[in-house]
Parts: C-alpha cells; structure tokens; sequence
C-alpha cells in the first residue's frame, strides 16, 4: 500500500508542474481552444522522491507511456500504470492490488507537495532534478 501512495503522490507532482496559465484568450477565441490542455503521462513523467509519515523514502518513475515504477527503501518495485482520473492521480499496479487514487496539494516554489491516500496517508512527495548535461571542460590556461 505504501508503494501505491508513493507512487500516486508522485504522478500528483508532475500533475501539479503544469506551466503557467496563459493569458485569457481573445473573445472571439472558442472556449474549447482557450481551455488548457489535458495532462498527459509526458507531462508528468520524471523521478520523484514519497517520504511517508514513518520517515521511509519511495522513489517512484513515471514514464512518459503512462507506467510507473515505485521502489521501497528495500528495493523492492512495484509495477503498473497511472492516470488522472476527476482531478485525482490514480495509480493502477500489476496484479490484484486495486487502483489507488490520491489528492494532490499545491506544490510549493520548488514543486514540492503533498499527496493524500484514500486512507488519509499523507506523504511528501518532493521531484528529483533532471540530471545536468555533462560540463563542458574548460579551455586549458596558456
């Protein structure tokens, strides 16, 4: 269950990492067009760490297709897919655990936020930077 959480908190982050609204769009635009885009599993996808209430940290994966992979302190994964289902991040793992789907809060300058379990388990969810492209060494001192 906790790999559940974790992951649900994570898929909620990169909900949550939507750039900025646009500006309103002209009057004469269709209110279709001016509505913003639907989150899709690119847009979340990333590494994030879940640190639940016991002080334990899940790192959870979630993969531009739409899968996600949460690993436990012990290494041990669980599998599955993600969705955003009535502005809940639902996390659906392989085999007979059922679908878990959790609130997000608002994240903080950093992207930092909390998620809710359907169990009330709050974890802090917190995204993994993106690793830096390799440094350009700098030209050697004549």
């Amino acid at each position: 269950m906790k790999k559940l959480i974790a992951i649900a908190s994570i898929a909620a982050l990169a909900a949550c990492a939507q750039p900025a609204e646009q500006a309103p769009a002209p009057a004469e635009t269709t209110a279709a067009a001016a509505a913003p885009a639907e989150m899709t599993a690119a847009d979340m996808a990333g590494t994030y760490d879940a640190k639940y209430p016991d002080g334990t940290t899940h790192v959870v994966m979630i993969n531009t297709d739409g899968t996600f992979s949460d690993t436990d302190p012990a290494g041990v994964a669980t599998t599955g897919t993600f969705a955003l289902k009535d502005g809940k991040t639902c996390f659906d793992p392989e085999g007979d655990a059922p679908e878990a789907c959790w609130t997000d809060g608002e994240p903080d300058a950093a992207g930092v936020f909390t998620a809710t379990a359907p169990d009330g388990t709050v974890v802090t969810v917190t995204p993994r930077a993106a690793p830096e492209a390799a440094a350009t060494p700098a030209p050697a001192a004549t």
